[in-house]
This record gives C-alpha cells, sequence and structure tokens, in this order.
C-alpha cells in the first residue's frame, strides 16, 4: 500500500529556534526599556510631589503616604526589570522574582491601607482586606521559602566538613650526647 505525504516545506529547527530566539529577546528589550522608562517617569513623580508638598500647605501624612506608595511602586519596578534582566541572561522564567514581586506590592498595599485607615479603621472594610493581604503575603512568603529550599538546597543543607584528625606532631630531632 502507498502512503502520500503532505508536501510542507522543511525547516531548519536551529534556525527557526535561533529566530525565535531573537525575537524573544527583542520583545524582552523593549519590556527592558519600557521598564526604565517607567522608573525614570515614578523618580521624577516622587520628587515632584514631594517638593509640591513641602512648597504649599504642608501635612506629613499626605507626603509621607504619596512618598512611600510611590516609592514602593518604583521598587516594584525595579524588581520586575532584574526579573528581566535575568529571563534575558538565563533564557528561563523563573518564578522566584515574580513571587518576591508579589511579595513587595502585598506588602506596599498593607502599609498603604493601615496608614489610610489610622484615624478610622472599620472592621468591614479595611479589617478584611488586611486579613486577605496578610493570607496572601503567609502564603507567597510561604511558595518563596519551599522555591528556594527546593531549587538551591545547598543553602538549607550546607555540606559538613569532614572531621579532620589532629595534627601529628612534627618529628623533633634526637641529639647525641
Amino acid at each position: 500500500m502507498l502512503t502520500v505525504r503532505p508536501n510542507t516545506p522543511k525547516i531548519e529547527g536551529g534556525r527557526l529556534q535561533g529566530l525565535l530566539q531573537l525575537i524573544e529577546d527583542g520583545i524582552h528589550l523593549v519590556v527592558a526599556a519600557l521598564l526604565v522608562l517607567l522608573a525614570g517617569l515614578l523618580t521624577v513623580g516622587v520628587i515632584h510631589d514631594v517638593i509640591r508638598s513641602i512648597q504649599g500647605p504642608y501635612h506629613e501624612e499626605t507626603v509621607v503616604l504619596s512618598a512611600l506608595d510611590n516609592g514602593l511602586v518604583l521598587f516594584i519596578v525595579a524588581e520586575l526589570l532584574h526579573t528581566v534582566r535575568l529571563t534575558i541572561r538565563n533564557q528561563t522564567l523563573d518564578a522566584e522574582p515574580f513571587l518576591v514581586v508579589g511579595l513587595i506590592a502585598g506588602i506596599r498595599k498593607v502599609l498603604i491601607v493601615t496608614a489610610e485607615a489610622e484615624k478610622s479603621f472599620r472592621w468591614n472594610v479595611e479589617g478584611i482586606e488586611l486579613l486577605v493581604l496578610a493570607g496572601l503575603i503567609l502564603v507567597m512568603a510561604t511558595a518563596v521559602y519551599l522555591w528556594r529550599r527546593s531549587t538551591r538546597p545547598g543553602d538549607y543543607f550546607p555540606l559538613q566538613e569532614p572531621r579532620r584528625s589532629p595534627p601529628e606532631p612534627s618529628p623533633t630531632p634526637v641529639r647525641a650526647s
């Protein structure tokens, strides 16, 4: 019996892989450039807000909340940029940096909610939000710990050095009398 194969063009796997890798790296570089631009805009925005708050009617709570909020967002952008850099360098996507970014975002939100609710805390809204955020932070921290423990066991179970025997005494020359 005669079998007929469809006539499909053959593309070398190495060339196609190289092209796809080049496109992927290009996308990562565009994302990195956008994150750098965003970081610059955020930095200018934080400095502008602080200067404007100091010049106008000074409310330390407003200045602190704005600087804290934008500063932590800037920190998140820096961590995302770090993640993109690792992805480009290692050619793999690692979950740990995203968990760290999630932790930072959760902690940022807890700080902002508690700072805003300092004077008028209500359990029905802010309390539930804080409990959910605390649970989320605990889950992500546990995930980071387990991730690191599974990928870098040497950090948690250091190799024990073999016991060394005491040094042998050096032979002392015997003097003839």
